[in-house]
């Protein structure tokens, strides 16, 4: 059952970054501003919930965002998203993480990801601007509005998890 909500939850987190954030976010930024509201829950996954689940989400809703938003490289958000969510299950897969460990890992994900996305962009020539220039452009405004984000569904979205996880747990011990 929770698994089922997760899911839902995760669906429309991506509808709301496709749909109602173009129209929240002001004009002057609306091409710098990129929301990853799905890889934020992505990360979540992997801090509060099984690597596994991080791996099957990121993977998932980051072929989604690859088919829907991003038709240059199919692939690339699904590896990303997957990769990251998996390594932040393995990191902290014992530890039990504050807020402030879980915004830190969420900002510096945040940032590795779109750095990777730039990279791999500029190695297929698909963008000719320069990592400075992405870097105040568009990946640190992008990082503020991750981290906002991020703050504001940490609770929910912690307690969705461990849940899931706990549930998890009891049901491999019967």
């Amino acid at each position: 059952m929770s698994m089922n909500r997760i899911v839902l939850l995760m669906f429309l987190v991506f509808i709301l970054e496709g749909t109602v954030m173009p129209w929240i976010i002001p004009a002057g930024f609306g091409h710098r501003i990129m929301p990853h509201f799905v890889f934020v829950i992505v990360i979540f996954s992997g801090l509060y919930s099984r690597r596994h689940l991080a791996l099957l989400l990121g993977v998932s809703f980051g072929m989604l965002q690859d088919i829907v938003y991003f038709g240059h490289l199919l692939g690339i958000n699904a590896f990303f998203m997957g990769l990251m969510g998996y390594f932040t299950g393995v990191l902290f897969e014992r530890r039990r993480s504050t807020i402030m460990m879980a915004i830190s890992v969420v900002g510096f994900a945040c940032i590795l990801y779109d750095s990777v996305i730039y990279f791999i962009y500029s190695v297929f020539r698909i963008t000719s601007e320069s990592y400075a220039w992405a870097l105040i452009d568009h990946i640190l405004p992008s990082l503020f509005l991750q981290l906002a984000f991020a703050l504001a569904c940490y609770v929910p979205v912690r307690k969705l998890f461990e849940g899931q996880s706990k549930a998890t747990a009891e049901n491999d011990e019967e």
